[in-house]
């Protein structure tokens, strides 16, 4: 079973910046494709942004200021000029092979 761990939510006002971290209990180094998440009270879990070999891919409300990475150690989502509907549980997503895993999500609140 592969655990991730979360880190990098807190609060924050707006216009302002987050880096979230995603450390994995197995090497990344192979790892088929990543992913952050998130969900708000009341909503479904949506993709924030996603990484496979050669592709990346991000929700259009992120796009221009949100930046999915990954070093051998850990996956990471920068986030900068965070909004008030940015507030949410952020979960990062990690498949290998057939299967995903996820972790057990951070909070990040942005306030007005």
């Amino acid at each position: 079973q592969v655990q991730l761990v979360e880190s990098g939510g807190g609060l924050v006002q707006a216009g302002g910046s987050l880096r979230l971290s995603c450390a994995a209990s197995r090497s990344i180094f192979s790892i088929d494709a990543m992913g952050w998440f998130r969900q708000a009270p009341g909503k479904q879990r949506e993709l924030v942004a996603r990484m496979t070999t050669g592709y990346t891919d991000y929700a259009d409300s992120v796009a221009d200021r949100f930046t999915i990475f990954r070093d051998n150690a850990k996956m990471y989502l920068q986030m900068n000029s965070l909004k008030p509907e940015d507030t949410a549980v952020y979960f990062c997503n990690a498949r290998w092979g057939h299967i995903d895993y996820w972790g057990q999500g951070t909070q990040v609140t942005v306030s007005s």
